[in-house]
């Protein structure tokens, strides 16, 4: 399934009221540029003044969550909650995620998800805006930054850093869920997860292509030794190729994506964000 022509920023096609302010959450729908529904929302800073840390007012995160998330999912509320003392924050479902339409690509159209999230944090005025994503979510903020640009920073936590792996047990399950027809009955019934029929074609810039294009954008790479879905061959190629604008963060004891990150390591991304956004 191919992308629109790189370099084009999506725009959703949601005009905020007028009276509707930065100080209010709003939930609505955005468009894809290939007009799917996107289930959105968007959370106000609670930003409390700090003079340690570098203003948040002007900063947004967009969360991109991993494959069967979706916007109001705990784990991805919980990162709102976190990401929310330093910036404003906008969680949205992935197409074929929750209330979303449209079928998951697992990880190629989603990038025109991503695209129309981020389009609609600078319409709600916000100069800087940082993608964090993770898993799936993970690999899809790289392949946006590299193809799509608008962001000031971008994290990637426990993304892989090639397409087809199926090195772990879970991944394998993985593959089943996504090829197989009886996989699909399984995520849409049972995990809310409507997943489309089709093969790639074309095969999407794999993350560590993407990673190698994101420069001079500062991106971090966090990853849990404890994973156990991709090794730590992935994020150790992901950091190789991203070169000096890259930081690899390793993270002792820490399992995959959302569930694994707990508040005190988000709590230090957002702290990471604030300074090397803009």
């Amino acid at each position: 399934m191919s992308m629109g022509p790189a370099g084009r920023v999506a725009r959703s096609m949601v005009r905020p009221h007028p009276e509707t302010t930065r100080g209010a959450r709003l939930r609505t729908f955005l468009h894809t540029e290939d007009g799917v529904p996107i289930d959105s929302v968007y959370e106000p800073s609670r930003v409390v003044y700090d003079a340690s840390r570098p203003p948040g007012g002007d900063l947004v995160f967009v969360v991109a969550h991993g494959f069967t998330g979706a916007v109001e999912r705990p784990h991805v509320r919980r990162v709102a909650e976190v990401f929310a003392r330093y910036g404003a924050v906008v969680t949205f479902s992935f197409r074929g995620h929750g209330a979303s339409g449209g079928r998951s690509t697992v990880g190629d159209r989603e990038v025109l998800d991503l695209a129309a999230a981020v389009a609609w944090a600078r319409e709600r005025g916000h100069a800087r805006v940082v993608t964090v994503g993770f898993s799936m979510g993970g690999s899809v903020v790289l392949r946006h930054a590299a193809l799509r640009g608008g962001a000031d920073a971008v994290v990637s936590v426990s993304s892989p850093a090639r397409w087809y792996y199926r090195g772990t047990a879970p991944m394998r399950r993985l593959h089943w869920l996504v090829t197989r027809p009886e996989g699909r009955l399984v995520g849409r019934y049972g995990l809310r997860t409507r997943i489309h029929h089709r093969d790639w074609n074309p095969v999407p810039v794999s993350p560590t292509e993407a990673a190698a294009r994101i420069a001079p954008t500062p991106l971090l790479i966090v990853h849990g030794d404890r994973d156990g879905y991709f090794p730590l061959d992935h994020p150790r190629m992901l950091a190789a190729a991203a070169g000096d604008h890259g930081e690899l963060w390793l993270e002792p004891g820490m399992g995959h994506a959302e569930h694994a990150a707990d508040d005190a390591l988000l709590a230090r991304m957002g702290e990471w964000a604030a300074r090397r956004a803009g």
